[in-house]
């Protein structure tokens, strides 16, 4: 009442600076009566529309961690001049995630943006308002920030807009989740030592070295779709499909290197069968329902020769999961040494590759013939 009182004697923009800071202190640090929350909250919502620039920034500085700021008076600070706006835009949490999404949309300014991006919590709503307007250096900075939330298709968007540009693939890459679908679009695109970062941290595994040397979409592919849970197979072979990229080559790739959950899903998924069915016919033990399928995917039937000795020895084979190259490497030998056998008929890209991969993985103990 006395700060009030004084106010009333000396209203000059240097009192009220003055007053704004020891009010907005005071509301922080000590304990108001119910009648003296309600009288500074008022006091705060007049110095929110003050006339004076000083005024309001006063308030800003020392309100913008106080969890106690009326909503209110947080959304007029947050909307003013950046002065004001961007120390409550960079800490305060009585904004809400609609109260951030309104403010990129309807006053995005790039300066206002940095700020929301290196907040210590952004919510997935709001990066995705950011990535629809934002510039590069500042989705670069919401994508380095561990606070950020994405989804899914904001990734993706991420990809599409920026994709090409190191300033994004880097913090891209380096965040701590990354769905396969995103992976998939990536590995063939970063710098060597962002794709060194993406095959160790991202649950891709390491036999992709090779196919990343021989510089194939596919190859990687495949790698990628090791030890990924069943949403995230099915995300990336509808990714696949959608985009013409689930081609005969890859399907052999997969089975080869011992791959069958995607093989199955390719199939089905090419097929428009559930994959359920798809197993059913794939297994069968006539061959039959797997000439049938293959061919109802429309996928080359000069590599089913290959695809049927592949899949003889994934049937046959318990997988090794602690020696998975070596179990990759017994079928890769049993494509090969049938291969000129049973007339299998490879592509030159694809016999390379077989060759390469076996060469790689290490010896057997009993050769598979």
């Amino acid at each position: 009442m006395e700060d009030v009182s004084r106010l009333s004697q000396d209203p000059s923009p240097a009192a009220r600076v003055g007053t704004a800071a020891k009010l907005a202190q005071q509301f922080k640090t000590s304990s108001f009566s119910p009648a003296e929350m309600k009288l500074a909250e008022q006091i705060f919502m007049v110095m929110a529309r003050d006339a004076e620039v000083r005024v309001r920034e006063a308030l800003a500085a020392n309100l913008k961690h106080n969890p106690h700021l009326p909503h209110e008076v947080a959304v007029a600070l947050a909307k003013d001049v950046d002065s004001v706006a961007l120390p409550v835009l960079s800490v305060s949490d009585v904004l809400t995630a609609d109260d951030f999404v309104q403010i990129v949309k309807s006053q995005g300014t790039p300066s206002r943006l940095d700020a929301i991006a290196g907040r210590k919590q952004v919510d997935a709503t709001v990066s995705a308002a950011i990535v629809d307007v934002a510039s590069e250096n500042v989705v670069a900075k919401l994508l380095a920030n561990p606070g950020a939330d994405f989804a899914e298709p904001t990734l993706h968007k991420v990809v599409d807009k920026f994709g090409d540009s190191e300033n994004i693939q880097g913090p891209l890459v380096h965040r701590n989740v990354l769905p396969v679908t995103v992976a998939e679009r990536l590995v063939t695109r970063v710098a060597e030592h962002l794709r060194a970062h993406l095959l160790a941290s991202h649950k891709i595994s390491p036999e992709l070295a090779l196919d990343l040397v021989l510089n194939s979409r596919e190859r990687a592919t495949v790698g990628i779709a090791m030890g990924v849970s069943e949403a995230g197979l099915v995300a990336l072979v509808t990714q696949l499909k959608d985009n013409n990229r689930l081609t005969g080559s890859l399907v052999l790739r997969a089975i080869c290197m011992g791959n069958l959950r995607f093989f199955e899903h390719a199939v089905a998924s090419l097929t428009g069968i559930p994959v359920g069915n798809a197993r059913i016919l794939i297994h069968d033990p006539g061959r039959r329902g797997l000439v049938t399928t293959w061919t109802k995917a429309g996928l080359p039937t000069s590599l089913l020769p290959a695809i049927q000795s592949a899949l003889d020895v994934v049937v046959h084979t318990e997988l090794d999961v602690d020696d998975p190259d070596r179990y990759s490497r017994r079928i890769i030998e049993r494509i090969l040494t049938q291969y000129e056998k049973i007339g299998v008929e490879l592509a030159d890209d694809d016999l390379e590759y077989l060759l390469a991969k076996v060469n790689q993985l290490p010896a057997t103990q009993q050769s598979v013939h």
